[in-house]
């Protein structure tokens, strides 16, 4: 078997950023190289029905080695990582056994991982740590998922003394875009349920998300030399943050935690006339989702009210739900991953995950997909690092629940 470390860092060698704006799937052509190379080593570790498809999407299967009719369960992770920081020529560094000190990333440019800035490093004293080289992103989000399922895979492969049912994989593409699970066939995947291997830190275990929206607003003003303006100039900036200023003070993301909703100012692009800006609305219940999205709309008529109709436009457009309302009525399959932890050594922490994965559209197109830990923290940046032995254990985890599933009635 290759080394998990060693598997990770080969993967993190694929620039796979995804793009929101090309209207491609996949959205970048990384992503496609990566899938094909992807595809190819899942035949040499030996699984079968191993598909990939003209949009990027990998599917296949490790048939089951008992008799028994079983459950089919699936593990997915997404191929891409964020468009929020470069993906490209990413050199990984390995620190032995990390003594809890400060980590030099990068002396040239003196980028430095501290555990006074980032705590949670001090969980991982004597640990063997991968970090970046403060240049780009790591890619664990979520490279090292795909990692622990290849090598989950791998070994039950090499280990027929393990019995499991049948068991499939699925690899997707853009889901740092929102758009993993667009083209998923389910039928065709024909899992009963799944898990994406898609999380933080070692022991997350999570099966409720954020009900998501994203709001453009768009503002018209009116232009005039300022000498001259009085009575004639519209500023569309200033009009636009009137609505800004509007909003609860408090209710952001840099405000809130745990079950809080909030509504976060994106982007803001804008002259005196035109200016055009992006919110995400977010809350985990329904009934204060749809209220958020209303009170957008109400202020948006407020400003209208005042500078006349027409002066600033809102499209509203949800962007995915929270999967509990799914996952409930099957919460055996999340008591299974928590029992599968616990046979692994792992402590679960079951918690909400304030954003949404892969599963969180999954489970409302009939697959129910509650999210585990891949092993990383500090995502989407160059202070992203992941714990060797916490990816170590995402691949345990995943040989557990495999062996546990012909348990299930």
């Amino acid at each position: 078997m290759a080394s998990l470390t060693d598997r990770f860092i080969k993967y993190t060698q694929f620039d796979t950023q995804s793009d929101p704006n090309t209207g491609l799937t996949p959205s970048t052509p990384g992503q496609m190289i990566f899938a094909k190379e992807l595809a190819e080593e899942l035949k040499e570790v030996g699984l079968q029905e191993v598909e990939l498809d003209e949009n990027g999407y990998i599917m296949a299967t490790l048939p089951s080695n008992i008799e028994k009719d079983t459950p089919v369960v699936g593990f997915i992770a997404h191929v891409d990582t964020s468009p929020d920081f470069s993906g490209k020529n990413v050199s990984p560094k390995i620190v032995k056994e990390y003594d809890g000190g400060d980590i030099v990333l990068n002396e040239q440019d003196h980028i430095v991982l501290k555990p006074t800035e980032f705590p949670e490093l001090k969980k991982y004293i004597g640990q063997d740590i991968i970090t970046t080289d403060g240049t780009t992103l790591l890619g664990a989000d979520d490279k090292a998922g795909v990692t622990a399922i290849v090598s989950a895979m791998e070994y039950l492969v090499k280990h027929p003394d393990i019995k499991h049912g049948k068991i499939r994989i699925g690899f997707t593409p853009d889901e740092e875009i929102g758009e993993g699970a667009n083209l998923f066939d389910v039928k065709k995947f024909g899992a009963d349920f799944a898990y994406t291997i898609d999380g933080g830190e070692i022991g997350e275990l999570e099966f409720e998300n954020f009900n998501a929206a994203l709001a453009k607003v768009t503002t018209h003003g009116r232009n005039v030399h300022p000498g001259y303006a009085r009575g004639k100039m519209r500023n569309s900036m200033r009009i636009a943050n009137q609505l800004i200023m509007m909003l609860p003070r408090h209710e952001t993301p840099e405000h809130s935690d745990g079950y809080d909703g909030f509504y976060h100012l994106m982007s803001f692009n804008g002259d005196v006339e035109k200016t055009e800006m992006q919110f995400l609305i977010r809350d985990f219940k329904r009934d204060r989702f749809e209220d958020r999205k209303k009170e957008m709309q109400h202020l948006v008529n407020k400003v209208n009210k005042e500078f006349g109709e027409g002066t600033m436009q809102v499209e509203i457009k949800d962007q995915y739900y929270n999967m509990r309302e799914k996952i409930e009525p099957v919460m055996y399959i999340v008591d299974l991953a928590e029992k599968a932890m616990r046979e692994a050594g792992v402590v679960p922490k079951i918690k909400p995950i304030r954003g949404g994965t892969d599963g969180a559209r999954l489970a409302f197109m009939g697959l129910p997909t509650p999210n585990i830990f891949a092993g990383g923290h500090n995502f989407h940046g160059r202070f992203e690092f992941l714990p060797i032995p916490s990816l170590e254990k995402a691949m345990e985890v995943i040989l557990k629940i495999a062996a546990l599933v012909p348990s299930l009635k």
